[in-house]
């Protein structure tokens, strides 16, 4: 434990925010899931819809450097890329 009074203020800080992110992670995880199932369930409406709402989630994380910009633009990519293989199928 840390006996400098700022390192403390320091500790409660790193475990506020950490609460904080990860509840945003968490939420992009889900709303990641949320595609894939839609993706995983043929239907191309559903799965465009949530891929809407993952990437602006996605973004927001990386704006925030809760996930790194290229992770964010990856998990995109593949997504959209599995959706048109998708739309393209039907």
């Amino acid at each position: 434990m840390a006996n400098i009074r700022s390192s403390k203020k320091d500790i409660r800080r790193t475990e506020k925010r950490t609460l904080a992110n990860q509840g945003v992670k968490s939420r992009v995880r889900t709303l990641r899931k949320k595609v894939l199932t839609a993706i995983e369930a043929g239907d191309a409406a559903a799965a465009t819809a949530s891929l809407s709402e993952f990437s602006s989630a996605a973004d927001k994380a990386a704006k925030t450097k809760v996930i790194h910009a290229n992770t964010s633009a990856r998990y995109k990519s593949r997504l959209a890329k599995q959706i048109s293989g998708l739309t393209q199928k039907a």
